[in-house]
Parts: C-alpha cells; sequence; structure tokens
C-alpha cells in the first residue's frame, strides 16, 4: 500500500532491518522505559492543565454569570494559544534542544497553573488560560521530534501511542479530580489541585527523561523556518495529515466542552462529582492510542483511519439518546475513536518528514489544537441553538471530512500506481 493513501510513511512501523551499531532507543533497551514514563507523565501534565476547566465549565458559567459559550472561552483560549506558540516553540527547541524547550515550557504552564485559581474574573480567567497554552505549546512539537530522534523507526508508533496515552490519562483524570473537588469545594481549589498535580509530573518528567544522544542542533532564523514550513506544507501527503488532526479534534472538543452542560440538565440532572467521573472514559483512549501500532500492522494506516472515524460516528449516534447507559456507550466509542485516529494520524507525521521534524509535528500539533478550538467554540454554540443535537451534527460532519479526505488518499495511491505502471 503506498504511504500516499495512508496519509503515512513506510518508515513508520515498517519492519525493516536496524544495523546493530544504532544507538537509538526501542524496547528492551537502556533508557526506554525511563524515556517512555517520562514523556507519559508530560503528556499527564499536559493534558491535565490544558483541559482543567473544561469539566467546571457549568461551575464557571455560575460563578461568573456567564453563558456556556462564553465559559468556553477558558478552554479555546488554551487550546488557542498552544495552537499559535506552537511552531515558533519547535523552532526554538530546533535551537535549544527538545528537552530543554519542554523542560522549560512545563515550568511556565505549571506556575501559570497556581495563578488560575484566583482568577477575579472571566476575563483574567482566559487570558491566563491563553498564556498557560502558550507555554505549552513547547511540549507536543518537541516531544515527537524527540522520539523520531531517539528512537528507532519500528518502535515510533508504539512510543507516540505511549505518549498520547499519556494525554488521554491527564484529560481524564484532571477531569475526575475536578469534578469530585469542585463539588465540594468550588471550581477554584479544584483547577488548584490539578496546578500541584502538574508540579509533581514536571519535577519527574525532568528527572527521567534521558539526554537527547541524536540532537542536532539547527538554526531558528525566521526565513529558514518559514522555508521549512512551506516545504511541509507543500507535500499532499502531510497536508491530509494536518486536516485529518483536526477534524478528529474538532469532533473531541465540542463533544468534551459540552458533554458537562448536557448532563447536568434534563433528564439527567447528574451531580458535578458524577459528571467529573464520566471522564474516565479516557481510560479507553489509554488503550486505542497504546495499542494504534498493532491496529495498523493488522489494517493498514488507511484501514485504522476508517475505523477511527467509523467508531466516532457511531458514539455520535448512540449519544443522541436519553438514557444514560447509550450515552456512555457513545462516549466510549468517541474516545476509542477518537485517540485511535489521532495516534495514526501524529505517528505518521514523525515519519514522513525527512528534515524538520519538529516543525513537522508543530504543524500538525498547531492544526490538531484549532480543532479543538474550534470544536469547543462552534460545539458550544451548536448546543446554545440547538442542544446536543447540534453539536453531534458538527461532529459528524467533521468525521464526514475524515473519511473524504482518506478517500482522497486512496485516489492519489492509486493514480501513482497507475503512473508507475505506464
Amino acid at each position: 500500500m503506498s504511504p500516499a493513501s495512508t496519509g503515512a510513511s513506510t518508515t513508520v512501523g515498517a519492519a525493516k532491518t536496524v544495523p546493530s551499531s544504532d544507538t537509538r532507543m526501542a524496547p528492551g533497551r537502556p533508557g526506554y522505559r525511563r524515556m517512555s514514563f517520562a514523556l507519559f507523565l508530560s503528556g499527564v501534565a499536559t493534558f491535565a492543565l490544558l483541559y482543567s476547566t473544561q469539566a467546571l465549565l457549568p461551575l464557571i458559567s455560575d460563578g461568573f454569570g456567564v453563558s456556556a459559550s462564553d465559559a468556553s472561552w477558558t478552554v479555546a483560549a488554551a487550546t488557542g494559544g498552544l495552537a499559535l506558540f506552537v511552531i515558533p516553540m519547535s523552532a526554538l527547541s530546533e535551537r535549544f534542544g527538545r528537552r530543554t524547550v519542554m523542560t522549560a515550557s512545563l515550568a511556565v504552564a505549571v506556575t501559570v497553573g497556581l495563578l488560575v485559581p484566583f482568577a477575579p474574573s472571566l476575563g483574567v480567567l482566559v487570558v491566563l488560560r491563553g498564556v498557560q497554552g502558550a507555554a505549552l505549546a513547547g511540549l507536543p512539537a518537541s516531544a515527537q521530534a524527540y522520539l523520531a530522534e531517539e528512537v528507532r523507526p519500528r518502535a515510533l508508533v508504539t512510543a507516540i501511542g505511549l505518549f498520547v496515552a499519556g494525554n488521554s490519562v491527564g484529560g481524564m483524570s484532571g477531569r475526575v479530580i475536578t469534578g469530585w473537588v469542585a463539588q465540594e469545594w468550588g471550581w477554584r481549589v479544584a483547577v488548584g489541585v490539578i496546578g500541584v498535580l502538574a508540579v509533581g509530573c514536571a519535577v519527574a518528567f525532568r528527572l527521567l527523561l534521558p539526554a537527547p544522544r541524536h540532537f542536532t542542533a539547527g538554526s531558528p532564523h525566521p526565513r529558514r523556518l518559514l522555508s521549512t514550513v512551506r516545504d511541509h506544507l507543500a507535500n499532499p501527503l502531510l497536508r491530509r495529515l494536518y486536516a485529518i488532526g483536526a477534524l478528529f479534534m474538532t469532533v473531541f472538543g465540542g463533544v468534551y466542552t459540552v458533554i458537562g452542560y448536557r448532563l447536568t440538565e434534563e433528564p439527567f440532572s447528574l451531580p458535578q462529582g458524577i459528571v467529573g467521573s464520566i471522564f474516565l472514559v479516557y481510560l479507553v483512549g489509554t488503550v486505542s492510542a497504546s495499542t494504534a501500532g498493532r491496529l495498523v500492522g493488522r489494517l493498514g494506516r488507511r484501514g485504522a483511519l476508517y475505523l477511527g472515524g467509523g467508531t466516532t460516528a457511531a458514539g455520535l449516534l448512540l449519544s443522541l439518546a436519553d438514557w444514560l447507559p447509550l450515552v456512555l456507550l457513545g462516549l466510549v466509542l468517541i474516545t476509542a475513536g477518537f485517540f485511535a485516529g489521532h495516534a495514526v494520524a501524529s505517528s505518521a507525521v514523525s515519519g514522513t518528514a525527512a528534515h524538520g521534524r519538529a516543525q513537522a509535528s508543530a504543524i500538525y500539533q498547531s492544526a490538531y489544537y484549532i480543532g479543538s478550538s474550534a470544536g469547543s467554540t462552534v460545539g458550544a454554540l451548536a448546543f446554545h441553538a440547538s442542544g446536543w443535537s447540534g453539536t453531534v451534527g458538527v461532529g459528524l460532519l467533521a468525521v464526514a471530512g475524515v473519511v473524504a479526505i482518506t478517500v482522497l488518499g486512496s485516489v492519489a495511491a492509486r493514480r501513482q500506481v497507475l503512473a508507475g505502471a505506464h
């Protein structure tokens, strides 16, 4: 199967011979477990901080006397800040090193996280969240570039899957913890607890992550950066992957921004602690992301993307029911489909880029979090206008986009095969 048909590189997950002199990490080799756990913790801290207000939006709405769409900006500002700064931060990682930038990013983000509980108004809260998102921008692209440089190609999908699994654990634990804490002590104490949790993850990350052995410093000159970005955007394979990441995250951002409002209203009327516990379904994402490599091995990358999109769509349709068990099953399917699709697409970006890997990953992350911001905002607006069915409609349109783009990849691959035959 041609890479163009899947939106992936044949170097990722391919069974190819690695020279015995290759000093990159792999399962069973020194440093691999430490590296995996360190990046897992960085993913936990990133998603716990990034979405720390998402499960608390009904309480924030009540506390500041604002609507769901206004409160949703506390999520959109963080993801938007990350989207805007991820490419500049990736340039800094080319100059100063992946580990240095990731450490600095976490340090700033956790510091801001300890200030968030004291925001006196919604406007100040939104600004702080934007700064926090901008700081976190140094994590995703640098982490994927670090893995692409330090891990053997055969282990890359699995390694990135573990990093994405850390994202799912962070998103889950942050929402569950904030839900129960907020029920007793309010949303301010809840986000403060997440800030303290993130401090612990940041310290452990810095102590555990092995020093890079294969990093070569590059130039952060603006012209070179723009040239690299243009090269990546000119690659049709990468463009498809960027669009797929954005569309998957549009679904996810919309669903999880609005679900709290739906579950606290009729016919469910669940308390805040129970609503927070709904996010335990993120454990499904942990499993689906960490097994993405095996999924690609069985179905191919194109098949894995179709499966991720179809699973997500089925979950959206099930969530329309007014019976809580079906809604929960719908959330499980949405989460599994999203994390599987994201792990497949993001690992393909890292393997496809022959140069400027940090920038290639940064563009993916930028598109991904633009999708999150768009999903949060549009999903909340659709909910305000049409209820949960409006949010589901937005999600189904995004899934249709994922399928259409994957089909375009198949068509492009077929054309390449026919051209080669002639």
